[in-house]
């Protein structure tokens, strides 16, 4: 026996394992991943490589995320779905990292069908593991943001954050207890209320019509439940093409992103890897979405805001307005080395350019190329808290615009030489190759550089 055991470990045996554990995955899961503050182009660039793989899944985030789709003249707006749903031919998994309204994603379901996406009950696979946001999550952020007054730290009131804090605090309910012995689900519900209204005893709930209304949500719901895991490891070992479309953006991760003015999931690569039950060695193309300027909704640092005629023209030429919020977008210069460090992060093997074409008619525009001290100080690094990020003073290059339309080009050697040396310009600061180039609203506008 130990002679035997002795050669699996010692031996060849060992070798053939180790490689077989390596290549039991006939392909690799690409991912894109917003690289600022979110709002960069993520549901175009998705709409776009779902055409060419087999199943999309959403890994973090709730209904607070946003994403505009235009596909064959007609305008989505996915907050909950992923985007690449809008391709018939492909599965789309919302996967046990997100946080799911059910109301939410029932009227989002409807609101597409009525815009032509047909079949959607058997093309979306939701994770038994997701946790549920209740009305009363909603609720509970609305009067959280409310008691910071001033310092509100600009959330969507969707309840995301409140949701995950019940997941932390082992509390919250998962999709495949609510499909469960409904006791159960009665008493977990009558727990997490309790706890709820202990903490907010002005809030109204109506526990009664609550639970009626969730037994039938749970029936409508139960189609579209599956162990996600389980399906997403044996597509990848059929050699299934999966993308992973990460919502909000780098720079609103909780962990990485400018706390505490951030999202309450972690919307970097780390977060691809726990909201779906992926391990590492599956993840291959990393896709990073750079705006070609810089935009953020809500509150927190901003260290390129353009509080002016440049920022007003940013946001009305670029429709600068949130997908779920309908606030205005606040704008400034493109930022590089917020985005180096966001690459950092999260090891983008290619970048993605949107909306290039919103600065088709300023006659310069600059870039930020290096964060100083007041005293002049070159910072190596990014500011890890809000107070040294709001002392910090931006240093910018100056590049000469185009003043020509870029709309209607599709080859990137036809676009204006200055736009062809910005795009190289930001490709060379960061060292990681720009792929495609955006210049409008539908798919068909990115062009693909290589």
């Amino acid at each position: 026996m130990t002679e035997s055991s002795s050669s699996v470990v010692n031996g060849s045996n060992y070798e053939t394992l180790h490689q077989g554990r390596l290549n039991m995955y006939k392909s690799k899961v690409g991912v894109v991943l917003g690289a600022q503050w979110g709002d960069e182009g993520k549901g175009k660039v998705v709409d776009m490589l779902a055409l060419e793989v087999d199943i999309v899944c959403r890994c973090q985030g709730g209904n607070n995320a946003g994403h505009t789709v235009v596909a064959n003249g007609t305008e989505f707006d996915f907050h909950l779905l992923p985007s690449g749903i809008v391709n018939e031919k492909c599965i789309s998994v919302i996967g046990n990292g997100v946080v799911i309204h059910l109301p939410s994603l029932f009227e989002e379901l409807s609101k597409n069908e009525a815009k032509g996406l047909q079949k959607l009950e058997h093309r979306l696979i939701i994770s038994d593991r997701a946790h549920l946001v209740f009305d009363f999550h909603q609720l509970v952020d609305g009067m959280q943001e409310a008691e910071k007054g001033g310092k509100s730290l600009g959330t969507t009131k969707k309840g995301i954050g409140p949701a995950y804090s019940s997941k932390a605090t082992r509390n919250g309910i998962r999709v495949g207890e609510l499909l469960g012995d409904f006791n159960i689900f009665t008493d977990k519900f009558k727990s997490i209320v309790a706890t709820h209204l202990r903490l907010f005893p002005s809030i109204n709930i109506d526990v009664e019509a609550e639970l009626a209304r969730y037994k039938e949500y749970a029936e409508k719901i139960r189609p579209y439940v599956k162990d996600t895991i389980c399906f997403l490891h044996t597509a990848l070992r059929q050699g299934k093409k999966i993308l992973v479309e990460g919502a909000n953006a780098a720079m609103l991760d909780i962990d990485f992103g400018t706390y505490p003015y951030v999202t309450s999931s972690n919307c970097s690569i780390g977060g691809v890897l726990t909201g779906l039950g992926l391990p590492p060695q599956t993840i291959g193309d990393v896709i990073g979405v750079v705006k070609a300027y810089t935009t953020r909704v809500g509150d927190g640092p901003f260290p390129t805001e353009q509080i002016n005629e440049i920022g007003e023209l940013l946001q009305t030429k670029g429709g600068e307005i949130g997908v779920t919020t309908k606030r205005k977008r606040r704008c400034g210069w493109l930022d590089i080395p917020l985005l180096k460090y966001t690459s950092l992060v999260n090891g983008y093997t290619s970048i993605c350019l949107t909306k290039l074409d919103i600065l088709d008619t300023l006659p310069e525009i600059k870039v930020a190329v290096a964060y100083k001290r007041a005293n002049g100080e070159t910072l190596d690094h990014f500011p890890g808290t809000i107070a040294e990020l709001g002392e910090i003073v931006v240093e910018y290059a100056t590049l000469p615009g185009w003043q020509e339309s870029t709309e209607n080009i599709r080859n990137f050697k036809e676009l204006p030489e200055n736009a062809q040396k910005y795009v190289r310009f930001l490709e060379s600061e960061l060292s990681v190759p720009v792929q495609w180039v955006g210049v409008g609203k539908g798919r068909e506008s990115i062009i693909n550089i290589h």
